[in-house]
């Protein structure tokens, strides 16, 4: 690792010769850890045929009503605004954390605290769910604010401020940024953060703030963001632990950046409808992981170490998410209907499992674009596939719908999964996931 972002100069790679790196907007994806092998079986599609004889519906093995512990059902308003209003999590196998939005009023001092809420924060301990500990706290924006990292701990974002938290839900100060943080990733291997914050170029940091070294200066595109406007937002790769910056760069819009710790995926435009994968090595090098079809430009998440997954689209059949290992090989595929829309994608800590949750409409969408009218959305429902060979072993709905996440959560282990419906926390056991014999990569 020690030769990326090492020389300085505005180079990302040192003696590489590469200036300008093509990325790719999209919305923040949420935190991703696990390691799995290099070798999968056999690319299969994760449908009706596929899953034959599965129970497409168990019930819970656990269900702890949420009423109980202050939670109330967000109005009807708050449809279609993406805000981030609930974090469900695993801090282990048998405890839970559970935050979420709480009504009332909040003193302000002045205007410009109009984006201020509070969170109320519980650990919760399974089957029964106790309550461990409890917090409340006041954020101030309205986007996602909670990562969980391995050990029961977390990170907690907060405008500028991140924050890492424990199981007693004691918070300590991370990382200070030089201005409010539009986006956040953190990558499998939970080594390092991918920052977008919103930094105007006459802003003056203060002291401990998060730094811009020259070192680490690299240029970063794509094709979205033209070159029009102000470079107002910046993006940061950073390790967690220290600190210290290993790429930063100006852009014009927010910028999606998976990676793993070995490099990074950036989605290029091919002819017609193709986009080309392209894997960009750290420390020099790239090779293209794949092709695939897709209406739109497709997001795309690392599961593990060692695997993502790209969710393509098509205005006729819907989406579909394509799982790939770093060597090129498509290991298996997902679809969904066109009455499916807006996926949400959560991944198990380990890498073993994921959940994939849609809003389901009462109509088929005839275009990815077209605006959604409350009145249009009937539930929201959620899929939970091995990450090897991708068996779809769960599906339930949640409740109420959130558009913007959080609601859903896999254990350390792959065997449990957690859905907020029907007024409960409701956790299902799940057989152990699907692994490979055929070797494994060591962990980082």
């Amino acid at each position: 690792m020690g030769r990326w972002f090492g020389q300085a100069g505005k180079r990302w790679r040192a003696g590489m010769g590469l200036a300008v790196v093509t990325l790719w907007v999209a919305m923040p994806a949420p935190a991703l850890a696990g390691l799995l092998s290099r070798k999968h079986p056999k690319a299969v599609t994760a449908d009706a045929d596929q899953n034959k004889g599965e129970s497409t519906s168990q019930p819970p093995a656990a269900s702890i009503p949420v009423e109980p512990l202050g939670f109330f059902a967000p109005g009807a308003f708050y449809m279609g605004l993406r805000e981030s209003l609930v974090s469900l999590d695993f801090l282990d196998e048998e405890r839970l954390l559970f935050t979420f939005r709480t009504p009332g009023l909040i003193r302000r001092k002045n205007a410009a605290d109009d984006g201020e809420r509070q969170i109320r924060a519980e650990v919760l301990r399974l089957p029964q769910g106790s309550v461990e500990s409890e917090a409340l706290w006041t954020l101030h924006d309205h986007d996602r604010y909670l990562w969980m990292l391995r050990d029961g701990h977390f990170l907690l974002r907060d405008q500028e401020v991140v924050k890492e938290g424990d199981a007693r839900l004691g918070l300590r100060s991370l990382l200070q940024f030089p201005g409010p943080i539009l986006s956040m990733a953190v990558d499998p291997a939970q080594r390092f953060l991918v920052t977008n914050s919103l930094e105007p170029s006459d802003h003056k940091p203060q002291a401990g703030d998060v730094g811009s070294p020259a070192a680490a200066e690299a240029n970063v595109s794509n094709e979205s963001s033209g070159s029009f406007g102000q470079k107002d937002i910046v993006v940061r790769i950073l390790e967690r632990a220290s600190g210290r910056v290993m790429l930063v760069s100006r852009v014009h819009t927010t910028v999606r950046l998976p990676i793993n710790t070995e490099g990074y995926i950036e989605t290029l435009r091919g002819t017609g409808q193709q986009w080309i994968l392209n894997f960009d090595d750290f420390t020099g090098g790239s090779k293209i992981l794949a092709k695939v079809d897709s209406s739109c430009q497709p997001p795309i998440d690392f599961v593990s170490q060692d695997e993502a997954v790209a969710n393509t689209c098509s205005v006729d059949t819907g989406r579909r998410l394509v799982a790939l290992s770093m060597e090129g090989e498509q290991l298996w595929q997902a679809p969904s209907p066109p009455t499916q829309v807006w996926p949400l994608l959560v991944m198990a800590p380990n890498g073993s499992r994921l959940a994939r949750e849609t809003l389901t409409l009462d109509h088929a969408m005839d275009g990815f674009a077209h605006p959604l009218d409350p009145q249009d959305i009937k539930g929201q429902v959620v899929e939970v596939f091995d990450a090897v060979g991708g068996m779809r072993v769960l599906k339930v709905s949640a409740s109420p719908v959130l558009d913007g996440g959080g609601n859903v959560a896999i254990s350390p282990s792959g065997k449990r999964v957690a859905v907020l419906n029907a007024g409960a926390i409701q956790v299902y056991d799940l057989p152990p996931p699907q692994v490979s014999t055929l070797g494994t990569k060591p962990a980082h």
